[in-house]
């Protein structure tokens, strides 16, 4: 393909995507719905305008890569090691029910199969899609109620880190354990091999950019740095371990989720991701889905899909909450502020493509539950507030955190053109 060519594919794709991703938001719908939509509307399901070429599918990669690096640079670690067993607890029954909930789906739906054949796997990876977490949503509504900083809204927030710890987890091993020449003792021997590495390398690399941080404050070396830290982890954990890279990505971005500068490195790469790489991820899930081979069946499983999905994550959380003493009006609201599913949900997805153990028309499942989870969440968790008020500030309080959290903003964003400009004369 000529190089012109990909630069009309890349405006294309651009323009649509930010269109109906402005389009989404006034529908008070996730923006990377409407992104996922512009690239059904361009592919083969309707225009048929733009092709997911491999270089589409390149940029596509870099894309999860980005994201889910940023994912880990926005984790908060200490947090994460202070909420004890229960979050991790809950976290864990948010992974095992819908895991076993969604291969059962598949099984019910295309035949039971044994263990270890590729049928199984395919089943197994559809359970996996469900296990993914994406909070934001429930952030959001939570912040709005003034209810975020209590004791179910950090249980949520906790409970979903957790979450997408342990979904990588699965993926990774689920992805290892595909390849017919693979046995169980070399994919958990390997998988275990790359976390000890990744433990190693992550101390003395945290060390490093701690010093780093500390000498040259706020300046691009940081972030280029980083960017080359998640990258070589990219490249290691699937090279030579054989996982999944956006694992290697996530880890390196939790590496140096605790350095002082994680934020200005995460704001600093998500303009590469917000202008160009995400768009093109997102917009690839929309290209890639060929709706050719949709049917009445495929229709009533994605139906399935998203109803499993939702309970399944509801029915998890929530026991496993009324089973450590939470009431069960509280349980009920740790269960359905963990429904959402969002990116991540996407990035399995598209791994799954990528080795094969997922078919591009399944993609309309997915988009369904995000959209659908997207908009129930903010209602339901609402209305279960309502119902059960808990630990909610007053309008005035609320109004007070907003204004607080706008000052803390401004001024951290003064400091930080402050000590560019020193740097940059330095």
């Amino acid at each position: 393909m000529e190089t012109y060519e990909i630069c009309k594919d890349l405006a294309i794709i651009i323009i649509f995507a930010k269109f109906f991703g402005l389009i989404a938001r006034k529908l008070k719908a996730p923006q990377v719905a409407g992104e996922i939509v512009a690239g059904l509307v361009l592919g083969p399901c309707l225009l048929n305008w733009v092709e997911a070429t491999p270089f589409i599918q390149q940029m596509a990669e870099i894309g999860v890569v980005l994201l889910m690096f940023c994912a880990g640079l926005e984790t908060n670690l200490k947090e994460l090691i202070k909420t004890g067993p229960k979050a991790l607890a809950i976290a864990c029954a948010g992974v095992f029910v819908p895991l076993c909930g969604g291969t059962l789906l598949y099984m019910v739906f295309y035949g039971f199969s044994e263990i270890g054949t590729p049928e199984f796997f395919k089943a197994l990876f559809m359970g996996t899609i469900m296990t993914a977490t994406s909070v934001s949503i429930t952030v959001e509504s939570l912040r709005e109620m003034g209810v975020l900083k209590g004791k179910i809204g950090t249980c949520i927030i906790n409970a979903a880190i957790i979450d997408d710890v342990l979904g990588m987890i699965v993926l990774t091993v689920v992805v290892g354990f595909n390849d017919p020449t693979a046995k169980p003792l070399p994919v958990l021997r390997n998988t275990a091999l790359f976390f000890v590495l990744a433990l190693i390398v992550g101390y003395c690399a945290y060390k490093a950019f701690k010093k780093i941080d500390q000498r040259y404050p706020h300046t691009r070396r940081i972030t280029i740095a980083g960017l080359a830290l998640c990258l070589a982890l990219s490249f290691i954990a699937e090279r030579y371990f054989g996982i999944a890279d956006i694992t290697g990505a996530y880890v390196a971005g939790l590496i140096l989720c605790n350095i002082h500068d994680s934020d200005y490195i995460a704001r600093r790469l998500d303009i590469n991701s917000y202008i160009m790489f995400g768009p093109i991820f997102f917009a690839s899930i929309g290209l890639k889905t060929d709706i050719k081979d949709f049917s009445l069946s495929i229709l009533w499983f994605s139906l399935a899909f998203v109803a499993v999905a939702l309970l399944t994550k509801i029915i998890g959380c929530g026991l496993m909450a009324m089973l450590l003493g939470y009431p069960p009006k509280h349980a009920l609201k740790i269960g359905v502020g963990m429904m959402t599913r969002g990116e991540v949900a996407l990035i399995v997805s598209q791994k799954g493509l990528a080795v094969g153990l997922l078919s591009p028309v399944y993609f309309t499942s997915v988009i369904l539950l995000i959209i659908v989870s997207s908009i129930l969440t903010p209602i339901a968790m609402k209305a279960l507030y309502s119902l059960a008020p808990d630990e909610s500030l007053t309008k005035a309080e609320i109004a007070e955190e907003a204004k607080t959290e706008e000052q803390e903003e401004a001024a951290e964003e003064a400091q930080t053109d402050k000590e560019e400009a020193k740097a940059e004369k330095a």
